[in-house]
């Protein structure tokens, strides 16, 4: 018999899979998943055609397209356009109705079990029995399991959803907007200023206007603090820079202008390009739309998201695993069950009622209810710590997560810029060259961006420098494209003496151009060939670390010029270079170190350039085995990329394709896959990933997609609900084991008892009353302790183990069950029918004390009570069930659950019986561990 179910479980949950990287073929489980990403690769491809051709048509070419020139739209055109068209929004998920997420909540194998066995229940204890033998305890009981862990799940995804919902900022956004031909409109007639706004060179008119009706063709104005609203292509740029780290990663801004001057085949790094989700940092120019609403980049991403089905993840696919494990048991058992009283007995409908309880009895009736009521308060610890949960599962798959896939900018790094070093011409830190950097971020005027920034945090250097007394402003020669520098002219007052100093800074071989000496401590040479090769070579090394390096030049000019050019930058002398780096965050390295402890892989998926991904992992002491770019991601096949999957860590110059990609490669391998990250390049990959990992400060279409939202962006509040999530899974776990090896013992000794009784061991509802009340003392689970050596490794599914674990733990209480038949048969003489309600009482409570203290047995890898300790609420709650085990034979409810009261020369023997119990258990516990470990 053992041998056969075994076989039997083995086979139906799947054999042991060799290797933990290819434990499931990609083509059966992961084929949906596949044929999506391959879909939403050739969106990808098309939209990233669509921007290339519209950045490279002519402007003339541009304007027919799309009806319109530099002066804009007129407004009827604007409306035939916007009819075209479509409103200028995003596809966002819309939320679920109450009885759609209801349903859902309800929706498992367990529950519709459940929900099957409660009708045949209702069919036969209440419309076929006769009225004074019908019961409704065995429907009122299955029934309330059910309602309420879906009512648990729904209330709690319902909280967590609406808790998700209010971190989305609620801003009207507007944009400005030329209109061709508009009538500035009378002063009384209530319409907004921009109409009377002075009229553009174009003969156009200012107005602003709801992001929304923007549409292709509209002329927008961009200045710093913008927000572009669609993807727009550049008309005119003066110091335009764009921060696009929400799309592609990138830490610094990007320079925008209106000639594409680098040939690329990537839309994302076109120069004269701008697109929806980014923001204007500095400068100003205007742009002409090209596609609105779901037609840009972030809609086409945006749209992928909220339409793609998301596919079963581990935990779904594992629970449905073990549950069917758990169905196959019952649907094996209780016909046997029926099969041998009806030969034995004789009466068929008694054994089929028989059979009927026994398959409620076996059933883990719990499951839904301690698996829902486990994850909900997981959810609860886990908002004490800034976690918002929004789907219960992805507390048990953050517990099961192996390899967490993150990106760089905010999560890794502080996402902000800071100036790293200052230093001569050959490296040498250099107090002189900072002080001539701050001199010129100072004295600029304008917006100053990120790099200014970074060098004005230096307050100390204006108080070195005197710069209220020392220095005053004379000129400035401000940034543009083509020189890639800027400077500033200042007067300087130095022991009574007056000049002044022209202190140019900017991107090195512009500045190359402009020198002619370099400076080294006090002494000034002529830049040669050979001097200009050791600065490229000292400047790579910079770049190598990561750094994006300026260049800081200088030239003293005569006191009585009083206005300054383009032309006098020349003949400069070249003093050194600034280094701008985004700094990784303190936190990062000690939480990186604690996910490898716990055996989670942690993966870099970037959009940002491989150098400064690499700087900012050495500086975090994380190890690079080897770094993928997305150009090659993109040349390979998918047997190609599960190989570079699997050896490398760190992906750098992605796109949200190859995020995606990357995710769903490694799920395929049979990884449990967390995706961190708050971009609009991250939508896909969290939505693809087992656990999307988010943060409160995230674009709402990543806020949408992920499972779980940070309140702090940090690792290691992420290490904290990982270890959250596997205290739920291990929880979760001790009552599948606890109901799976007391309740296949049962049958057994009920297979056993049937064989050999001329009586019924148990009647119905004492089965049902044992589970019952068995089951009430594991409602404390949730609340239970968990030992430290569980939480060092992720937890996973395991259902060939849970089947043997059955097989192997089941018997040992049906030893003492015989053992208990034997005592009541022999020692009080319980042999014949009309004593039989004596043997089924002490069966009754032998039965129901031995699977209350598998409780204690089975929940540690311990020994029980000495080395490890259940929690209080678990602890009271079987003491509890005990006692009225104990107490309900001698109780006058003894006649209605057709108990009688046991001799008291039965509790000796009981006592003994439990105790054999106990070390025999604790015995083969450490046969096991050693043979299969300890989940």
């Amino acid at each position: 018999m053992f041998t056969f179910l075994k076989s039997f479980f083995s086979s139906a949950a799947g054999r042991r899979r060799a290797g933990r990287h290819f434990r499931r073929s990609p083509m059966l489980e992961q084929g949906v998943d596949a044929v999506a990403a391959s879909a939403a690769s050739d969106s990808s491809r098309r939209a990233n055609r669509r921007m290339l051709d519209m950045s490279r048509m002519g402007m003339d070419a541009l304007f027919l397209l799309l009806g319109s020139g530099r002066g804009g739209l007129s407004d009827a055109q604007a409306q035939t356009a916007r009819e075209r068209y479509g409103a200028n929004e995003v596809d966002h998920e819309k939320p679920l109705s109450w009885p759609a997420h209801l349903w859902l909540s309800y929706r498992n194998p367990f529950n519709l079990l459940l929900t099957a066995l409660a009708a045949l229940s209702g069919l036969t204890d209440v419309w076929m029995a006769e009225p004074d033998e019908q019961s409704w305890t065995a429907v009122v009981i299955i029934g309330s399991m059910v309602v309420i862990s879906t009512l648990l799940r729904f209330a709690q995804e319902l909280r967590s959803n609406r808790a998700a919902e209010a971190l989305k900022a609620m801003v009207q956004n507007t944009a400005t907007v030329l209109r061709s031909g508009a009538a500035a409109p009378a002063a009384d007639d209530g319409q907004r200023r921009p109409y009377g706004a002075p009229m553009h060179e174009s003969g156009s008119r200012l107005r602003e206007v709801p992001l929304a009706e923007l549409v292709p063709g509209d002329v927008v104005l961009l200045s710093a603090g913008d927000m572009i609203p669609a993807d727009c292509r550049i008309l005119n740029a003066k110091d335009l820079f764009i921060a696009q780290a929400a799309l592609t990663g990138e830490s610094l801004p990007v320079e925008k202008h209106a000639v594409q001057r680098v040939e690329t085949g990537n839309s994302l790094e076109l120069e004269n390009m701008a697109f929806m989700g980014t923001n204007v940092v500095s400068g100003s120019g205007s742009a002409m739309v090209v596609a609105t609403g779901s037609n840009t980049y972030f809609g086409q991403l945006a749209g992928r998201v909220t339409r793609a089905t998301r596919a079963p993840t581990q935990f779904q696919q594992g629970i449905n695993r073990v549950s069917w494990v758990l169905i196959r048991f019952m649907l094996v058992m209780a016909p046997i069950v029926m099969l041998i009283n009806g030969f034995t007995k004789g009466d068929w409908l008694e054994a089929l009622l028989f059979a009927l309880a026994i398959a409620v009895g076996l059933t883990p009736e719990m499951l839904p209810m301690i698996v829902t009521a486990t994850l909900a308060k997981g959810a609860l610890r886990m908002s004490r710590r800034k976690v918002v949960v929004k789907r219960l599962d992805a507390i048990q798959n953050l517990g099961a997560m192996n390899v967490l896939c993150t990106d760089k900018t905010g999560t890794l790094t502080q996402d902000r810029i800071v100036l790293e070093r200052h230093t001569d011409v050959y490296g040498t830190s250099s107090d002189d060259v900072l002080a001539y950097a701050y001199l010129n971020s100072y004295y600029q005027t304008g917006l100053k961006n990120l790099l200014d920034v970074a060098v004005l945090q230096h307050a100390e250097v204006q108080r070195r420098l005197n710069l209220a007394s020392r220095y005053r402003k004379v000129d400035e020669i401000p940034f543009d494209f083509s020189r890639r520098r800027m400077s500033v002219v200042v007067n300087e007052t130095e022991n009574g003496r007056d000049h002044h100093e022209l202190i140019c800074k900017g991107a090195l071989e512009e500045m190359l151009s402009v020198c002619t000496r370099l400076r080294v401590g006090s002494e000034v040479h002529l830049l040669t060939e050979s001097r200009r090769a050791d600065i490229r070579r000292v400047t790579a090394e910079l770049n190598r670390d990561g750094l994006r390096v300026i260049a800081v030049g200088v030239k003293e000019m005569p006191p009585t010029q009083q206005v300054y050019g383009v032309a006098d930058e020349s003949d400069l002398v070249l003093v050194g270079y600034i280094a701008f780096l985004d700094p990784p965050k303190e936190s990062t390295g000690p939480a990186l170190a604690a996910l490898k402890a716990s055996g989670i892989e942690v993966k870099v998926l970037t959009g940002d350039v491989e150098l400064v991904t690499q700087k900012v992992c050495r500086e975090v002491d994380f190890e690079v085995r080897r770094v993928y770019l997305g150009a090659e991601i993109e040349a390979m096949d998918d047997l190609q990329l599960a190989i570079a999957v699997r050896e490398a860590n760190v992906f750098a110059r992605l796109t949200p394709a190859h995020k995606e990609r990357i995710v769903r490669s490694l799920r395929a391998q049979g990884n449990t896959v967390g995706f961190m990250g708050d971009g609009i390049n991250d939508a896909p990959a969290l939505r693809a990933a087992d656990v999307g990992i988010s943060v409160d400060s995230a674009v709402d279409i990543s806020k949408e997609a992920a499972d779980i939202i940070l309140l702090e962006k940090s690792l290691m509040v992420l290490e904290d609900g990982v270890i959250e999530g596997r205290k739920t899974f291990c929880n979760m776990l001790k009552y599948l084991k606890m109901t799976a090896s007391s309740n296949f013992g049962n049958v057994f000794s009920v297979l056993v008892a049937s064989a050999f009784l001329p009586f019924l061991p148990m009647l119905p509802i004492h089965l049902l009353l044992q589970n019952l009340m068995y089951d009430i003392s594991q409602t404390a689970i949730p609340f239970d302790n968990v030992d430290e050596e569980l939480l060092k490794e992720p937890q996973q599914w395991d259902p060939d183990g849970l089947g043997r674990f059955m097989v192997f733990f089941g018997p040992i209480s049906s030893l003492f069950d015989i053992a208990t038949y034997a005592l009541m048969w022999y020692v009080f003489q319980a042999n014949a029918p009309e004593h039989q309600t004596l043997f089924q009482s002490g069966w009754f409570v032998e039965g129901l004390l031995s699977q209350t203290l598998i409780v204690h047995m089975i929940r540690t890898r311990r020994i029980p009570f000495l080395q490890s300790r259940a929690a209080w609420p678990l602890m009271a709650m079987t003491m509890m069930v005990v006692a009225m085990g104990l107490v309900l034979p001698f109780s006058p409810l003894a006649e209605y659950f057709q108990l009688q009261a046991l001799p008291w020369s039965y509790f000796p023997w009981l006592v003994g019986i439990l105790l054999g119990y106990c070390v025999l258990t604790q015995l083969l516990k450490g046969i096991w561990v050693r043979r299969y470990g300890w989940q």
